[in-house]
């Protein structure tokens, strides 16, 4: 049961990655999201808008619920972590961007598909966005942070 829940939240990811790279509706919505960490306040910032708006999911430490990897009973995952033990930095800036601003279900053109991630479109800018992906990736180790950046960049 546990191969079929890990299978169904890959294809999920895969799913989300797909529809990015073959144009969607809101794919590639953001030409060039910021990709390294700020050398100003924006990470403070960026810290504040994460306890406002993400925190009651994602956890104040961006540890995630617990169980994140496995569906509820309404056929929902768990808020990942942000922090190392998550995935997030797996993702490229402009997916976790898309993500953010559209919420999974309308990036992938699935109204249906069972999510507690809202879009944040409306409720936050873009700039607003950046600021709080800037804060995520300012709380990763040099071990994760750095690599992560370099890719970004096309290193």
């Amino acid at each position: 049961m546990k191969l079929i829940l890990t299978s169904a939240a890959l294809a999920g990811v895969g799913a989300v990655a797909l529809y990015l790279t073959q144009g969607g509706s809101n794919a590639g919505a953001v030409q060039n999201p910021t990709v390294t960490v700020a050398q100003s306040a924006v990470p403070s910032k960026g810290g504040e808008l994460y306890q406002s708006f993400c925190a009651g999911c994602h956890g104040t430490n961006l540890e995630g619920q617990a169980n994140w990897r496995e569906r509820g009973p309404d056929g929902r995952l768990p808020a990942p972590p942000h922090d190392e033990t998550g995935h997030t930095w797996h993702h490229d800036r402009a997916t976790l961007f898309n993500l953010t601003k559209y919420g999974v279900a309308e990036m992938i053109g699935d109204p249906d598909y069972p999510t507690d991630m809202p879009g944040f479109l409306g409720v936050l800018n873009d700039q607003e966005i950046n600021e709080v992906l800037d804060y995520i990736q300012s709380q990763w180790s040099d071990e994760i942070r750095l690599p992560y950046e370099a890719r970004q960049a096309g290193g």
